[in-house]
């Protein structure tokens, strides 16, 4: 009998001990939070194409599913991004911690599979650049030029914090992982060999996945000598991946994959939906321009940041950002333009 009464005691007495427990983590000041974060890499051009530099957060409007969203962190080019604290310009205030709760509660509902989980305290710092080399069957003709090409990209980044170096055919090659020793990923193209069928969008989705799993920010360099004659994957959820996880896709490709009209399509909206560029060489020559390009192109990237506000919206969330401003209306802004939240699990 003793017995009987003894469990249900010890069960209220162990759920009281758990509601405590709770209690005092929720009440703890020091309690470490970590909430979502959404990076934007942002180019901004004239008619011509000539970089706009010099420009400022307020010079910036941002919206997610048309709400206006607050700046959290900024950075021109190479520089290391910085809270607009540091700057001495207006930042979202630090959430409180009824706020910081139900963040918390949100995080364990979704996985924002990219959208850049993040603490508060965090600062982005340069660049990590994921170069994925097509060393199919298709590369037959001109490796050797397409390698010059690319070590010479490697040799002339500067601002990037690491460099990883992928190729690819029918299975994907980490020839060398993320690092900061340029002659390691030198020595790694200089090591590939051509051969095999294409899987480029099997490659490419392997190769974000992998990007995604670092802070700051994301650029894959794709070089393809033609279309993809081997993949599971459909090049539209490769595109959607991309943009979940704030990774910007250049394409550099050869003559031969443009008179492939359905490549030439897909490349061109792949790299325009996640803010990157595509390029279409006509010799090896023009494979150099192209790469030099890209490097331009990622030493004058404007890189935003900002905490979404609360939002029902558990899908696709559109991001629109756009120039303040009469002077700078006439700007064109690149960027990618959505994202969509997993859910946690999936």
């Amino acid at each position: 009998m003793r017995t009987k009464l003894l469990i249900p005691a010890l069960i209220a007495l162990g759920l009281m001990l758990g509601h405590t427990t709770r209690t005092k983590a929720q009440e703890n000041p020091d309690l470490h939070v970590v909430v979502n974060m959404v990076q934007l890499n942002v180019a901004v051009t004239d008619k011509n194409g000539n970089y706009i530099t010099g420009l400022r957060p307020k010079d910036f409007a941002i919206a997610e599913d048309g709400i206006s969203e607050k700046t959290a962190t900024f950075a021109e080019g190479n520089e290391p991004a910085r809270s607009l604290r540091d700057l001495g310009e207006d930042s979202p205030p630090a959430p409180n911690m009824d706020q910081r709760n139900a963040d918390k509660q949100d995080l364990a509902q979704r996985n924002s599979d990219g959208a850049l989980a993040s603490t508060f305290d965090a600062q982005v710092k340069g660049a990590n650049v994921f170069v994925l080399f097509d060393t199919s069957n298709y590369m037959y003709r001109g490796f050797v030029f397409a390698q010059d090409a690319i070590t010479e990209f490697i040799r002339s980044l500067e601002g990037p914090d690491k460099i990883a170096l992928y190729s690819y055919s029918r299975d994907l090659s980490r020839a060398a992982p993320l690092t900061s020793d340029r002659s390691q990923v030198v020595r790694a193209v200089r090591s590939t060999v051509a051969g095999d069928e294409a899987a480029l969008y099997n490659a490419l989705l392997l190769t974000l996945k992998d990007a995604a799993q670092n802070t700051g920010r994301k650029v894959v360099v794709v070089f393809s000598n033609g279309p993809d004659n081997s993949s599971v994957v459909p090049p539209e959820d490769v595109a959607e991946f991309a943009q979940s996880a704030g990774v910007s896709i250049y394409m550099i490709s050869t003559q031969k994959a443009q008179l492939e009209p359905v490549s030439t399509a897909v490349f061109d909206r792949m790299t325009a939906a996640t803010g990157g560029k595509a390029y279409f060489a006509k010799d090896w020559r023009d494979e150099h321009r192209a790469f030099a390009s890209v490097r331009d192109d990622l030493a004058h990237l404007y890189s935003l940041s900002y905490y979404p506000k609360p939002n029902d919206n558990t899908g696709w969330r559109a991001i629109t950002v756009k120039l303040v401003g009469d002077r700078l209306k006439k700007y064109k802004v690149r960027t990618r333009n959505g994202y969509r939240l997993k859910r946690s699990g999936s």
